[in-house]
């Protein structure tokens, strides 16, 4: 993210406030809808203000956007965090990580980067710089639990651990995007269980 556009997001949360409100309604809004299907109108009219008012905290929407996937980046990267720090063997870890995606999904929400994903090749590049280093991050994030299992033996994939990551994340995304048109938070659960069990070693071949 580019230093100006860090220092005016640290600027708008010194505020809180007007702009956490209106991050949080632009939030919701694109899980929603996406981004492109929303309008700074839309925000001014939920939160009661002009939307020069809007203009004053974000200059304009590609800044808006900059900003939702910032904090939102930012609040997964604490929940990966959490996970992190507990005393948990690496099919555990997965499952808790899953479970951040099933949580949003039973909000009846999406996963911010996953819509902001579909709508890619129409954002500002800044955004989309962001989405990319979004799921890079989790990538990694997974990675390092995938080489724990692997040492542990309590998982089991043949190739990189980089391979298995982008196959986790695509199918939990995966997962969420289907599950949406049902409303049924429980397809996903099936998905992710399934795709999470084709990961752990044989427990009875580990006893050998």
């Amino acid at each position: 993210m580019r230093k100006d556009v860090r220092v005016a997001i640290e600027a708008r949360r010194a505020e809180g406030g007007t702009a956490s409100k209106i991050l949080d309604v632009a939030e919701r809004l694109v899980q929603l809808r996406g981004f492109n299907a929303f309008s700074y109108a839309d925000v001014a009219e939920e939160l009661g203000i002009s939307k020069a008012s809007l203009h004053y905290h974000f200059a304009g929407k590609a800044e808006l956007g900059e900003a939702l996937i910032e904090r939102y980046a930012s609040r997964f990267t604490g929940s990966l965090d959490e996970i992190e720090i507990r005393p948990i063997d690496a099919p555990a870890k997965l499952a808790a990580y899953a479970k951040l995606y099933g949580d949003v999904l039973r909000r009846k929400r999406m996963c911010l980067c996953g819509m902001l994903a579909a709508e890619y090749q129409t954002l500002p590049k800044p955004m989309r710089s962001a989405v990319v280093s979004f799921f890079d991050d989790q990538e990694a994030w997974l990675v390092g639990v995938l080489e724990q299992g692997r040492r542990e033996g309590t998982l089991r994939f043949s190739g990189s651990a980089s391979e298995a990551a982008q196959v986790i994340v695509g199918g939990l995304e995966g997962a969420m995007l289907v599950t949406r048109p049902y409303g049924d938070p429980a397809r996903f659960q099936t998905a992710a269980d399934r795709l999470l069990a084709s990961f752990a070693a044989d427990a009875r071949a580990n006893a050998v």
